[in-house]
């Protein structure tokens, strides 16, 4: 029976859930994800906890912080004044995610709150500082 090692392409149905209960993704009800272990495709608590698997197999597993999306940087967040801030024809809200072009790239942002006269954007990634829990199951393995 083969057993998920580095390099190996996999398909996984998984649930992804905070500490509260409350799922933040799922792959239930479509086609499981597929990627290859070790490659940095998705995040590593839940590369590593793929290896070792055979087909058929279930668990569930927590993933810190650290071993997720990070911490939270609060020097990531930043307030701006509102008439420095200006998307083309669109009124901003809160929890709209845009992008900001930079020399280095585009930078992804969430407005995290508005006021009259600033407005504060986050570019940490939505579940940086959060604990993970995935209830994973492995599908298919090919190499």
């Amino acid at each position: 029976m083969a057993i998920v090692k580095s390099g190996d392409t996999v398909k996984v149905h998984y649930t992804g859930k905070f500490d509260s209960g409350d799922i933040f993704d799922t792959s239930e009800g479509s086609d499981p994800l597929s990627f290859t272990v070790g490659a940095g495709e998705v995040i590593p608590g839940f590369d590593l906890a793929l290896v070792g698997m055979t087909i058929g197999d279930s668990k569930e597993i927590v993933i810190p912080a650290e071993q997720g999306y990070g911490a939270r940087i609060e020097e990531l967040v930043q307030t701006i004044a509102r008439d420095q801030f200006q998307l083309s024809g669109i009124d901003p809200e809160v929890g709209m995610a845009i992008e900001m072009q930079t020399p280095q790239g585009s930078i992804p942002l969430v407005i995290t709150e508005l006021t009259e006269t600033f407005v504060t954007l986050d570019a940490n990634h939505p579940l940086a500082g959060e604990s993970l829990h995935f209830a994973l199951t492995l599908v298919e393995i090919s190499e």
